[in-house]
């Protein structure tokens, strides 16, 4: 059987990433990758996530756990081993060429204790069947130190590796620094495509590990297998240190590829009318019309309109992901229902009582679509959208408010790593309800019972020097069964063209109630946006009801948006001001969205609290990935799900975690949504 070898996808390494078993490699998964991996070799076990946000950067979350060492004493962790997270980060300088490898740098546990912290260079070159490799690594990954470190040509500096400081800063004083060690190794790709073989040579000679438990290495050579049965799982099998046996397991996909299960539960787009119609505007049942709409296109109408020979229907979406499905159905129905004297279909999107954007598409042009007489290049060009504008618009329906929106679901919740238990988790009934009293003015309650949970285990109260506004976060979650998380009262308003107003009081959080507001400026058709926000706040009583704390804090932030665009799509949000516990800083928060809609970011929170103030992780951070639902489900939705990784809970740092947000309400001017999805209008 032949194989395309320059196509064979990398393997993850033991502490997961493109790499070989111990070592990393110049490779990266192909752009969209997710990876979940755990590895066993004795005395570690590692868990880890890697995330490939763009073809040139590799992220990595991970939880070590180290079995011959307890987490604490044994009244609290019992004998639970200890654990330790990390965060990694690898980029790629240049792509492999005729000539030149691969090449790329990176670094482990910037993020985390530092216990395994380590830098490297390294690049590969393929040679048919065969990827190798060769690097050099600092800090843990070139534990060997064999090498003097070819940067002390540029200053004495970087010959001495200050040790960890446990508290998981980002120290320049620590990076490449240090005694060094070359490490390299290959890639087998055998004739059959479910068999791998891989072999290096380890920088680390285990002689310097933390927490003082060193291992004895008979041979620096590791070698094993990875096995394929599918595309998405990963077998591996391992003999490292010339004495231990590694265990493998890889579950990976792409989630930029993904395009979900064929939509079996939604409703076939309406058929084409025939005879065809001939009536006026003027003369259509508009309400029947808007129920159908609402059935087939998912838009709560709440006017119809006319303009000269334009139809607009304004309204919010509430069904389909993809906009330009909407606005297909949604032709597809006026079409039905109006004679030649309409020539264009509009649909003004709105949310919670804010118009955002309208989209237009010429009748004659979409019916040619649908025909296949005209391919979607040329209908392209007569597809517009703009801002909404103030018109005379002649009012041919106008709907009553929908009053109530209620949702029941199921909803997982849990906690890694810490030292009561590894895994806490809860699982809970949640019942919302949000009620309007007018289109911009509506108040919102969520209802949180507890079904199932191990939270019984739960007895760690993080220290914390700072007012504790999230470090009691056990006592929020274990006082009481039945929790009022939401109950607040909002209210929107356009204040310009391209201007937004948000307020908002009462129990906004789990943790904090009060009262507040918001605005954002953010111009039609442009990529960047600005915000800022103010609000005074009070913490809640432990059981979520109506009871309120002593403490109470003024916060806010200016916030600015950046869409950078382009074929990536990455977005940049800096955001700056006062936090929950009085801390001053800014939050940097960078996240690339694929076509599909998936987005994967991270973010990271700097105050003016210093690193023994914040206590262990030195400052926040983490990695997320927010995936819609429509992905997943035999039916069409709009709603998201959403991973936070954040290594560790603590006081500085900490936001307001608002229901809603006007950059979210707004979203409908982001327009890649309907352009890069163009295709699904006929569907």
């Amino acid at each position: 059987m032949s194989v395309a070898h320059a196509d064979s996808a990398p393997t993850q390494s033991d502490f997961g990433g493109a790499g070989i078993w111990q070592t990393p490699s110049a490779r990266m998964a192909e752009d969209g990758e997710l990876a979940l991996t755990a590895s066993h070799v004795h005395p570690y076990d590692r868990y880890n996530l890697s995330l490939q946000p763009l073809p040139w950067l590799e992220g990595i979350f991970r939880y070590t756990a180290v079995s011959n060492r307890l987490y604490g004493p044994e009244a609290l962790s019992g004998s639970q081993s200890y654990k330790d997270k990390s965060i990694d980060v690898k980029v790629r300088l240049w792509t492999e060429s005729r000539y030149l490898p691969d090449l790329s740098v990176g670094a482990r546990d910037i993020g985390g204790t530092g216990l395994f912290s380590g830098e490297y260079v390294v690049m590969n070159k393929r040679f048919g069947p065969i990827d190798a490799s060769l690097g050099m690594g600092w800090g843990y990954i070139g534990g060997r130190g064999d090498i003097k470190n070819p940067l002390s040509l540029i200053s004495d500096k970087f010959d001495i590796r200050p040790a960890s400081s446990g508290t998981g800063q980002f120290g320049s004083n620590h990076y490449f620094r240090g005694p060094a060690a070359i490490f390299g190794g290959m890639t087998y790709q055998t004739p059959w495509r479910w068999l791998v073989l891989k072999a290096e040579y380890d920088g680390n000679n285990y002689q310097h590990e933390p927490q003082k438990n060193n291992q004895t290495q008979n041979s620096p050579i590791n070698v094993g297998a990875v096995f394929r049965p599918t595309r998405y799982i990963d077998l591996s099998l391992a003999y490292e240190r010339g004495n231990t046996v590694m265990f493998g397991f890889t579950l990976h996909t792409n989630l930029a590829e993904g395009t979900g299960p064929a939509k079996v539960l939604d409703p076939a787009p309406a058929e084409r009318a025939s005879p065809r119609p001939t009536r006026e505007p003027e003369e259509v049942d508009w309400a029947r019309v808007a129920r159908e709409l609402r059935n087939n296109a998912g838009i709560q109408v709440s006017t119809i309109t006319r303009r000269g020979r334009e139809v607009v229907v304004s309204g919010e979406q509430e069904e389909y992901f993809y906009s330009a499905k909407a606005v297909g159905r949604t032709a597809r129905i006026l079409d039905n229902q109006l004679g030649p004297g309409v020539d264009w279909f509009t649909v003004a999107s709105q949310q919670e009582g804010l118009t955002t954007a309208e989209t237009s598409i010429n009748r004659q042009h979409f019916n040619e679509l649908a025909d296949h007489d005209i391919d979607l290049t040329d209908f392209r060009r007569s597809a517009e959208q703009n801002a909404p504008t103030a018109r005379n618009d002649e009012v041919l329906y106008r709907a009553p408010i929908k009053r109530t929106d209620q949702t029941f679901a199921l909803a997982y919740s849990q906690s890694l790593g810490g030292p009561d238990n590894f895994l806490l988790y809860q699982v809970s009934a949640i019942y919302s309800l949000d009620y309007h009293f007018t289109p911009n003015i509506w108040w919102s309650g969520l209802v949180n019972v507890t079904l199932l949970d191990n939270y019984d285990k739960f007895k760690y109260d993080a220290p914390s020097e700072l007012p504790r506004v999230r470090t009691d976060v056990r006592k929020y979650i274990t006082s009481s069964t039945v929790t009022l998380p939401v109950f607040q009262l909002t209210g929107s308003r356009q204040l310009g063209n391209d201007l937004y107003g948000l307020a908002y009081a009462g129990m906004l959080e789990s943790m904090f109630g009060g009262v507040g507001g918001e605005v954002l400026y953010r111009p039609f058709g442009e990529r960047w946006a600005i915000g800022t926000d103010v609000n005074w706040v009070k913490q809640r009583g432990y059981d979520q009801d109506f009871s309120f704390r002593g403490y109470h804090v003024v916060t806010g932030h200016v916030t600015g948006y950046l869409d950078l665009g382009g074929e990536h799509d990455i977005t940049v949000a800096l955001s700056a001001g006062r936090f929950l516990a009085g801390d001053w800083g800014a939050t940097l928060d960078v996240s690339r969205e694929f076509r599909n809609g998936v987005r994967m970011g991270a973010y990271a929170t700097k105050t003016n609290v210093s690193a023994q103030q914040f206590g262990e992780g030195s400052f926040d951070k983490g990695i997320y990935v927010s995936i819609p639902f429509d992905l997943l489900l035999p039916r069409s939705t709009t709603s998201r799900v959403g991973f936070v990784w954040d290594p560790l809970i603590r006081d500085g740092g900490a936001r307001l975690g608002k229901r809603y947000t006007l950059y979210s309400l707004t979203s409908a001017r982001d327009l890649d949504n309907f352009n890069d999805n163009l295709d699904k209008v006929v569907e």
